[in-house]
């Protein structure tokens, strides 16, 4: 099994940055994309950007395009969503996943994060 922990949640005001980060553990660790997921307060949770195991290909929701940025550092195990530019709107509970392609589909990921809290204050 793969374990993943979310960091870097918090609170921001609108205009501003964070990022957030996860780090899988685990007996399981191998060959993943990893992708981010978001539910905000009183909505389903939705697709936020997802990244290749080596990198090279990258997806991210129209929502967050060009103001979120994927990456990892599989030195580090670690996968990155830097945001920027951040609205009340994106305030939701962030979550990290583990799988065998990148995709939009939460049904893709085999593995899930417990979540980091983000709140973005008008």
């Amino acid at each position: 099994q793969v374990q993943l922990a979310e960091s870097g949640g918090g609170l921001v005001q609108a205009g501003g940055s964070l990022r957030v980060s996860c780090v899988p553990s685990g007996r399981a660790v191998g060959n993943y994309a990893m992708g981010w997921f978001r539910q905000p307060p009183g909505k389903e949770r939705e697709f936020v950007a997802a990244i290749s195991f080596s990198g090279d290909m990258t997806h991210s929701a129209d929502s967050v395009k060009g103001r979120f940025t994927i990456s990892r550092d599989n030195a580090k195990k670690t996968v990155y969503l830097q945001m920027n530019s951040l609205k009340p709107e994106d305030t939701g509970v962030y979550y990290c996943a583990a799988g065998a392609v990148v995709s939009v589909h939460e049904w893709r990921y085999e593995y899930w994060g417990q979540g980091t809290q983000v709140t973005v204050s008008s």
